[in-house]
């Protein structure tokens, strides 16, 4: 493991447990469903953590409003941030809560859906280059300029113990510390739910074979820059694993399972056609973890899926 892991702010449960705190009732306690999906043998008992109901669709504004609550910004200084989506989505709405002035840099890429959720929320859209990369080096910039509060998508401190509040209340709702697989780009979320569970859980990461950021860095144990191509690439288009995210994973000994995209758009058609559930293609990625079989839950165990996201074209289901 090197360097930029090993030199990566640690969080600790209390981290998460003060951005609990903090946020308040300025987020939504999401409700859990226990229910059966169908496996490829069968069907399979699970529990799913219906994040995607968080306000503005996305569990990233979580992150986005304890980064804000924590800094104490006043209402001059703007914010910015680099997103394909959701993070921008989100600290749109956050900004919206607490009257700030907000930029977000998409890429060109970014879906119409979620640029159109940004402007609802009143930020300032701009559109550079064609990954997220390129948007988050033009978001520096920008920042610089514009002497603006800077968050990250996924890999600041308080960006991922807001996540992590997911898993304290998943901690509440379900008995037992069952495996908990989650949808991973960046890694925020992951990183957020493991501190969270600690090491007496089992946390799994599910991602893309077309986005495979933790996978690639386990394999290497270093994070290194790998291609996106998959159909959840404007919610998981992070070309390289957070710091954060790595150590934490190294950490709490964090899996990693792969699904094609095929498994991920069956996963979702499959939560709108059994349960009216909308999630966008990332918010399935966990899903299509066990029915395409790529993860298969031991004997008399429900795993805790998370659906993490719902802004999509639902006209695409």
């Amino acid at each position: 493991m090197t360097d930029a892991s090993a030199l990566a702010p640690r969080l600790t449960r209390a981290d998460i447990r003060a951005a609990r705190q903090r946020l308040g009732s300025d987020i939504r306690v999401t409700p859990v469903f226990h229910t059966e999906v169908d496996g490829p043998r069968g069907p399979v008992k699970v529990t799913l953590k219906l994040e995607h109901l968080q306000y503005g669709g996305t569990f990233k504004l979580r992150g986005s409003l304890n980064a804000l609550l924590q800094s104490e910004t006043d209402g001059a200084r703007p914010v910015v941030i680099a997103s394909g989506g959701n993070a921008g989505i989100a600290a749109a709405l956050a900004c919206a809560v607490r009257r700030l002035p907000c930029i977000v840099v998409v890429p060109e890429t970014a879906p119409h859906t979620k640029v159109a959720a940004m402007w609802s929320y009143g930020a300032e859209v701009l559109w550079h280059g064609t990954t997220y990369a390129e948007s988050k080096r033009c978001a520096d910039a920008v920042a610089a300029e514009r002497d603006a509060l800077q968050l990250h998508a996924y890999d600041l401190p308080a960006v991922v113990a807001g996540a992590g509040v997911v898993g304290l209340e998943i901690e509440r709702q379900v008995r037992g510390r069952p495996p908990v697989l989650v949808a991973v780009g960046g890694g925020g979320l992951m990183a957020g739910i493991a501190t969270a569970l600690g090491p007496r859980s089992r946390v799994i990461g599910v991602e893309p074979k077309g986005a495979p950021t933790l996978h690639a860095a386990l394999a290497a144990e270093q994070a290194v820059d790998v291609p996106i191509d998959t159909i959840a690439a404007d919610a998981l288009g992070a070309t390289r694993i957070g710091d954060i995210a790595l150590d934490t994973a190294l950490r709490y000994q964090v899996g990693s399972v792969l699904v094609g995209d095929d498994a991920i758009a069956m996963a979702r058609e499959y939560l709108w056609r059994e349960f009216r559930l909308v999630v966008e293609p990332a918010g399935a990625v966990a899903l299509a973890a066990v029915q395409s079989g790529a993860y298969v839950p031991a004997p008399g165990e429900r795993p805790v899926i998370v659906l993490c996201g719902a802004n999509t074209d639902v006209s695409t289901l």
